[in-house]
């Protein structure tokens, strides 16, 4: 409590040196005053620093300096806009590293069960792969120390067993069938975090690739999944980047110059201390020729915005689904010693046709973060005549096609949400992560039947969910809390046995099988699939 008091005030303070008026109300000589704020130390600088010295020093309670000037520097950025931030050392690699593309480690993905660490998976081609780890073992045990109970954590597991490449950890592993705890011991090294989530073949021609964020290694992920779908027969692409938030902006002009003229335009960056900066398509790339479609969503912001605004400007491809979440601000890293970084933002994306990315955020904050639901409201999900733009935000590409800026990329073929299928049944389900945990689970109790009777080929179309495991689902959904609606069960079955079967899926074969599943009943995939069979 007492430091959310000094959350609140300590930017209005600094803002209007309140200091002062505080000292007028508690009626302190004059001379308390000069004591602490000397003459000639007026600057707006001097006044942070009295500030924070003042609380240091005479504040009812300790508070620590670190945290004084950590809330400081946040206060004032979270009010510059809505991306510029700080990041404190401890969490910058928590936030870093998947831009970065990897971490070190021993490679697994894992989840707590019942206090207890369950590998859901290790991560193909790590160090626990090659170390004999299997999708099912419970880890009991880190360098002797038991790890099971309930004072276990994500972060304490992560911090057992991320460590420097070269650093060895020894584990105990309980396996179903085998009586004794089995020790491994597994060298750290570094683990690739993948941005390229899934790429498979919708059919003779037409492949699929999911970048779910644009990170360091992004490109060389997408060449390597784009080659192996062109040995398969690719020669159309529907590139899905719905729900990506963005990340490095090179990442994105590597991918729009594959698909860009030498020469073309993909995007500019300026700002009030930065000259306008201009990035072309450099040499050939490989997919010059193929036909493109891509898809994004509310969710997909700044790098996917970039790519998609490339593309669409220079009359390349098709952008399927609906307005994108309109992030355009460019920021820089400064980074300190104690590993802790602000990123602030220095200058604005802009499409070639010169359109801002940018979405207002002048309303502040809480009116930013909103957006979703105002797009909700006002039935822009829904239709795209809701949604007016006026004439000031209208250009043109250089065939002629109007554009509009304003913030976000409005899609050429629009897709209006997916309402087939829902219930509150089935939103109270999905939000709770129910279908994740009963895949889990299911494939953790059934894995040895299920290998047995599946592999990656055939298990799209030979896995049925009967009515007998739907209504285990149903079942394990009220166990856990989520109770049983018949109405909304009725609505919504045919959704709900999709997602039960990708869910399993995903656990046993990886994210392709959970893709193919999913997709099959994507109202915006399957479209596209209809638009670049059609060359549109």
């Amino acid at each position: 409590m007492k430091n959310k008091k000094i959350i609140v005030l300590l930017p209005i303070i600094i803002a209007i040196t309140l200091v002062v008026g505080v000292f007028i109300g508690q009626r302190m000589a004059v001379v308390s005053y000069t004591s602490v704020f000397p003459s000639g130390l007026d600057s707006q600088t001097n006044k942070l620093n009295q500030v924070i010295n003042f609380i240091k020093s005479d504040y009812v309670d300790t508070v620590q300096e670190s945290w004084i000037v950590e809330e400081t520097i946040n206060g004032i950025l979270q009010n510059l806009d809505p991306h510029s931030y700080y990041i404190p050392g401890e969490k910058f690699n928590e936030v870093n590293d998947p831009l970065e593309g990897e971490f070190e480690g021993i490679g697994v993905e894992f989840r707590i069960q019942e206090d207890t660490v369950v590998v859901v998976k290790p991560i193909p081609g790590g160090p626990s792969e090659k170390m004999g780890v299997l999708a099912g073992d419970r880890i009991v045990e880190v360098e002797g120390e038991d790890i099971t109970g309930e004072d276990i954590s994500n972060k304490k597991v992560m911090s057992l067993l991320k460590g420097p490449k070269g650093t060895a950890v020894n584990i105990g592993v309980k396996r179903k069938g085998v009586e004794n705890l089995i020790p491994i011991k597994i060298n750290r090294d570094k683990i690739p975090i993948f941005s390229v989530e899934s790429s498979y073949m919708v059919d003779d021609t037409v492949g699929y690739v999911k970048i779910i964020r644009f990170a360091r290694t992004t490109y060389e992920e997408f060449i390597e999944a784009t080659d192996d779908l062109r040995n398969k027969g690719m020669k159309k692409l529907i590139l899905d980047l719905r729900n990506n938030g963005g990340g490095y902006m090179k990442a994105a002009t590597d991918l729009a110059d594959e698909f860009l003229s030498k020469g073309e335009l993909i995007v500019y960056t300026e700002g009030k201390a930065r000259d306008r900066q201009d990035v072309y398509a450099t040499s050939s790339g490989n997919f010059e020729n193929t036909d493109v479609v891509v898809l994004i969503n509310e969710g997909s912001a700044s790098a996917s915005e970039i790519l998609a605004g490339a593309l669409q400007d220079n009359d390349r491809g098709t952008i399927i689904g609906r307005r994108s979440f309109g992030k355009g601000l460019v920021q820089e890293p400064m980074q300190w010693s104690d590993g802790s970084q602000v990123r602030l933002t220095v200058a604005r994306y802009y499409t070639p046709t010169g359109r801002s990315i940018q979405k207002p955020y002048e309303v502040g904050t809480d009116v930013y973060d909103d957006d979703y639901m105002d797009r909700f409201d006002s039935g822009e999900l829904f239709s795209r005549d809701s949604i007016k733009f006026p004439d000031s935000l209208k250009f043109f590409t250089k065939k002629g096609k109007v554009v509009y800026g304003g913030g976000g990329i409005m899609p050429d073929v629009f897709i209006p949400i997916d309402t087939i299928g829902g219930s509150n049944f089935y939103a109270r389900l999905n939000y709770s992560g129910m279908f994740y945990l009963f895949g889990f689970e299911y494939t953790d109790e059934n894995r040895e039947g299920l290998t047995e009777n599946y592999n990656k080929s055939n298990y799209t179309k030979q896995f049925i969910v009967n009515n007998e495991l739907l209504k285990e689902f149903f079942d394990f959904a009220e166990s856990k809390g989520i109770s049983y609606e018949k109405l909304g069960a009725i609505d919504s079955e045919e959704v709900i046995k999709n997602r039960i079967k990708a869910s399993i899926g995903r656990n046993l074969f990886g994210n392709n099988v959970f893709y193919q599943v999913l997709n099959k009943t994507d109202k915006t995939l399957q479209e596209s699939i209809k638009v670049i069979k059609n060359n549109a």
